[in-house]
C-alpha cells in the first residue's frame, strides 16, 4: 500500500496545512531565551529514546568482554551512540515536521513550535552525523563507525523516508535501525560481529514490532488523521494483537538461543524465560481483548507497551551480569 500523507511529502518546505499549524504555535527562535533554545536542540535528539539504545549496548559489551569492559570505551561507545541517534532523530523530525504539526503526539516538538527552524533542524542533524562517524572511527574502531552510520542513514533513509508512509510494514523493517546497537556494542570490544551479537541483534528486530504496535493502537487516530499506514490504522485490532502474539513467541524463542550456543549460563536462561513468559501472558491477554471486540481504555494496550520496556531492560542486565555467575 502506498500512503501520500497530508498533501505531499516536504521538499524543504511545509503543505499548506502545516504552515497553518505552524502559524498557530510557532515562534521565531530569536525570541526565545539561550537556555530554552539548548533544550529545544537536546529534545531534537529524542533522549528518552537514546537511553533505550543504551539499554542495548552497554550489556553486550559486558558479554563481549566475558568480563567488565574498559571503562573509557563504555564511555566514548555510549557517546559515540548518543549523537548518531541523536543526528537521525534530528534528522527524522526535520524530514517529518509536516506531519508532526498536525499530530497530537508530536505538536510540541521544537521544529513545529518554532524554537527551532527547519534549516537550523537539518544542520544539527547532520553535523551530529559527520561528528558522531568520526568519533567511533578515531576513539572507538572503524566497524562501529560504519555500523553506526549504517544505522543512521537506515532510519533516515529507508524508514523515514521510503517506509514510513508507504507500507504497514515500516516499524518491522525500520526496525533495524534501532537493532544496530547491539551490533555496535559488541563491535567496540572485539572489532567483530559474533553470533552471539546476530542473536540479540535478532531479539530487538523481533521485539521491536509488538514494542510499538500498541502504542500506535493507542494514536493510531493520529497516524490515520496524517496518512501514515501503521498497522493498527489498515489492520483491526484483532489482526494486529494476532502479529503481536506471532512477534513475541518469535522473539523469546530467539531470545533463549545464547545459552546453547555457548554465551550465557543459567542466570540468563533464567531471566529470559521468566520475563518472556510474563510477556507472553501480556500479548495473549490483549490478543483476548481485542478478539472479543473491547476498544477503547478497556483494550489496555499500554499495559504491553510498558512492560516491553521493562523487558528489554531486565532481559540485557541479564546479558551483563551472567559473564559474572559463569
Amino acid at each position: 500500500m502506498c500512503v501520500t500523507a497530508v498533501e505531499s511529502r516536504p521538499a524543504g518546505g511545509e503543505t499548506s496545512s502545516t504552515r497553518e499549524a505552524l502559524g498557530e504555535r510557532g515562534t521565531s527562535p530569536g525570541h526565545r531565551s539561550f537556555g530554552a533554545r539548548v533544550m529545544a536542540f537536546v529534545a531534537l535528539t529524542k533522549p528518552r529514546i537514546i537511553e533505550l539504545l543504551l539499554i542495548t549496548t552497554v550489556p553486550v559489551m559486558f558479554l563481549a568482554a566475558q568480563g567488565v569492559p574498559d571503562l573509557w570505551l563504555v564511555v566514548a561507545t555510549c557517546l559515540g551512540g548518543y549523537l548518531s541517534a541523536g543526528g537521525a532523530n534530528a534528522l527524522n523530525m526535520y524530514i517529518d515536521r509536516d506531519i508532526d504539526a498536525l499530530m497530537d503526539r508530536t505538536s510540541q516538538r521544537p521544529l513545529v513550535t518554532g524554537m527551532v527552524s527547519p534549516r537550523e533542524g537539518l544542520v544539527f542533524g547532520l553535523v551530529l552525523a559527520v561528528v558522531s562517524t568520526l568519533w567511533f572511527g578515531l576513539l572507538v574502531n572503524w566497524l562501529s563507525a560504519w555500523l553506526s552510520l549504517g544505522a543512521l542513514l537506515f532510519y533516515v533513509i529507508v524508514y523515514t523516508m521510503i517506509l514510513k508512509r508507504r507500507t504497514s510494514q515500516n516499524i518491522v523493517w525500520g526496525g533495524i535501525a534501532g537493532c544496530m546497537p547491539v551490533l555496535i556494542g559488541w563491535s567496540a570490544v572485539t572489532n567483530s560481529v559474533s553470533w552471539a551479537a546476530v542473536i540479540l541483534f535478532l531479539v530487538i528486530f523481533f521485539w521491536t514490532p509488538p514494542h510499538y504496535w500498541p502504542l500506535s493502537m493507542k494514536v493510531k487516530d493520529d497516524y490515520a488523521r496524517v496518512g501514515v499506514p501503521m498497522l493498527p490504522v489498515v489492520a483491526s485490532n484483532r489482526t494486529v494483537a494476532r502479529q503481536i502474539v506471532a512477534y513475541s513467541w518469535v522473539m523469546v524463542a530467539v531470545s533463549l538461543l545464547l545459552t546453547p550456543l555457548g554465551y550465557t549460563g543459567w542466570f540468563y536462561t533464567t531471566v529470559a524465560l521468566a520475563a518472556g513468559g510474563w510477556w507472553l501472558w501480556e500479548a495473549h491477554a490483549l490478543q483476548a481483548r481485542a478478539k472479543s471486540g473491547i476498544t477503547g481504555a478497556k483494550l489496555k494496550e499500554m499495559r504491553l507497551f510498558h512492560w516491553s520496556i521493562t523487558y528489554v531492560s531486565v532481559v540485557f542486565l541479564a546479558v551483563a551480569i551472567d559473564p559474572f555467575l559463569r
